[in-house]
């Protein structure tokens, strides 16, 4: 997926603010997950978010986990793709944020 800043009408972002972007992304997803699964039962959590260029953004989150043995009723590759779907939320408010701020 791919994410323009220019469909949300923000000037060209600064490294700040992409590492910004990055983190905030890394903390909704580390939610997202742990709002599903209690933190017991997550044996790993790996989260990757990159964020390439300032004026149009390229975003790529990859999220790996691992649960207890003991989680039977969870699918894992289907929590996988519901915490990047949601990752992406997360980056869209947060340029949505950006934008707002930018134009005060």
């Amino acid at each position: 997926m791919v994410t323009f800043v220019e469909d949300l009408g923000l000037p060209e972002l600064t490294t700040e603010q992409v590492e910004e972007l990055c983190a905030a992304v890394d903390e909704a997803t580390r939610k997202y997950v742990l709002s599903k699964v209690p933190s017991k039962h997550v044996e790993a959590l790996d989260i990757s978010v990159e964020a390439e260029g300032a004026k149009a953004v390229t975003l790529k989150v990859d999220v790996d986990i691992a649960l207890s043995p003991n989680v039977k009723d969870v699918d894992t590759q289907r929590l996988a793709d519901e915490t990047i779907k949601e990752a992406f939320t997360a980056a869209e408010k947060h340029l949505r944020e950006l934008t707002c701020r930018s134009k005060k």
